[in-house]
């Protein structure tokens, strides 16, 4: 009887185990310039290219983070929020600029997954608009 139970309990927790959603994906990339924290930080609260495509949600200036939401989800993921930070780099003049996004794949069920809606197609969809804003900021905070 202490087997079957054991055997009952084993199934019920596998089959618990695969009834869930999507996990939660994340993009998390920097760059360095060479330009003061604090210059860095207040050309990324007004940079006028993120206002095209992202929403300022919050600003902490004492940790020099901005986070924001996308102001259309029209890609391959839901859910998006980010944040950037403004850290010191190795010298008062150079900054690091990170990146970090967390979101969800379009299709909130189990599989089979449809074609386009993966974690993978998500993940590639958020790491180009990381790269490619990381790219625009970095071209503003070089001039």
């Amino acid at each position: 009887m202490k087997k079957f139970i054991l055997f009952l309990t084993a199934i019920t927790f596998s089959l618990i185990s695969f009834a869930h959603g999507p996990t939660p994906q994340k993009v998390q990339e920097s760059i360095t310039v060479s330009i003061s924290p604090d210059k860095a930080y207040a050309i990324l609260k007004d940079f006028s290219e993120f206002k095209k495509f992202l929403k300022t949600r919050s600003m902490d200036d004492d940790l020099k983070k901005v986070k924001y939401a996308l102001l259309k989800e029209d890609g391959p993921f839901t859910d998006f929020n980010a944040y950037i930070i403004v850290n010191k780099g190795k010298t008062e003049n150079e900054s690091v600029i990170q990146w970090t996004a967390r979101f969800y794949r379009t299709y909130k069920l189990n599989p089979p997954i449809p074609e386009g809606q993966d974690d993978a197609t998500a993940k590639a969809a958020v790491q180009k608009i990381v790269e490619k804003g990381l790219a625009d900021l970095k071209k503003a905070l070089s001039n």
